[in-house]
């Protein structure tokens, strides 16, 4: 009897979370229309044409890795900012020298960034998501540096806005820039990781699926299988917005009731069956190796669970 209390707790748990879910979408919807909006698309036209002016009117570009990319780089990249800064308030001195260095535009790439000096006492870090090899979005953050007496702020960005740039800049922008510029990429890349294993299953497997509900930055997922013997639900949650594999999983098959009037049936065969090696797969693969191989071993696994 407590096994049956619990299932009917679990149901009325995955009924609340399909409801909230549904509310979701329908915000996400009402957002994406606005977020699609001329001026948005504006703000990134803008920011990627004034990142392809900086990077052709570049005298080198260095590529670093590893502890390259460190406090000092950074620190160097502000005097940099600086010094343009300085340069345009003296265009118009004709007493000032000539000199090789203070005229070099450098930006630096690291990994998936890439870092240059902007107009206006900013640095622009704009991001390089990539899925399975294959380059997907770019996304821009933009960095106002008035003087080194002052913390660096965000002043533009193209970042999702379900993401927490902003608490990420306030936690760490001001202690460890360095540390703040490449969180917000393992944000960036997790949250297209997770997107894009969405995508895939729809695209590999969508007879399958039945329903499937996901949250803004996808760090919530849950879908239907019905084109089985019973119904599947498979309930997945990451433990932070940087993961990539899912930490809290819970994949039921419940049985179909073909027959009400059947008195014989006792409770335990009209309340659902944990799918453990299904949670395992999503516990160690990604999402469309995992389907794969649900699916491969569900009609075996389902006949030794409700096998009469």
């Amino acid at each position: 009897m407590g096994e049956v209390n619990f299932i009917q707790e679990e149901d009325v748990r995955l009924e609340t979370t399909r409801a909230r879910f549904s509310n979701v979408l329908k915000r996400h919807a009402e957002l994406t229309e606005r977020l699609s909006r001329d001026s948005d698309k504006m703000i990134f036209e803008r920011l990627q044409k004034e990142f392809e002016l900086a990077r052709a009117s570049q005298t080198q570009e260095i590529c670093l890795d590893g502890e390259q990319w460190n406090d000092g780089l950074l620190a160097t990249i502000r005097e940099r900012v600086h010094m343009e800064a300085d340069r345009k308030a003296m265009q118009g001195d004709t007493s000032m020298l000539p000199d090789p260095d203070f005229h070099a535009k450098t930006t630096y790439k690291i990994g998936s960034k890439v870092i240059c000096c902007l107009e206006g006492a900013r640095i622009g870090i704009q991001y390089e998501t990539s899925f399975a090899g294959e380059p997907c979005e770019i996304y821009h953050c933009i960095l106002e540096s008035k003087s080194f007496l002052e913390k660096m702020t965000v002043i533009e960005h193209t970042i999702p806005f379900f993401l927490p740039i902003r608490e990420a800049e306030n936690d760490l922008l001001s202690s460890n820039a360095m540390k703040f510029i490449d969180h917000v990429g393992e944000l960036l890349q997790a949250y297209v990781d997770r997107r894009e294993q969405v995508r895939l299953i729809k695209e590999l497997y969508g007879n399958q699926i039945g329903e499937l509900y996901h949250s803004l930055p996808y760090h919530m997922i849950e879908f239907v299988l019905d084109d089985f013997d019973c119904k599947v639900t498979v309930s997945v949650r990451y433990a932070d917005l940087l993961s990539v594999l899912p930490t809290r999983i819970r994949v039921l098959a419940w049985p179909i009731q073909h027959s009400k009037n059947n008195s014989t049936d006792t409770p335990s065969k009209n309340v659902p069956a944990r799918l453990s090696y299904a949670e395992d797969a999503l516990r160690t693969m990604s999402l469309p190796e995992a389907f794969a191989e649900i699916v491969l071993n569900l009609q075996q696994a389902l006949q030794q669970l409700f096998q009469h």
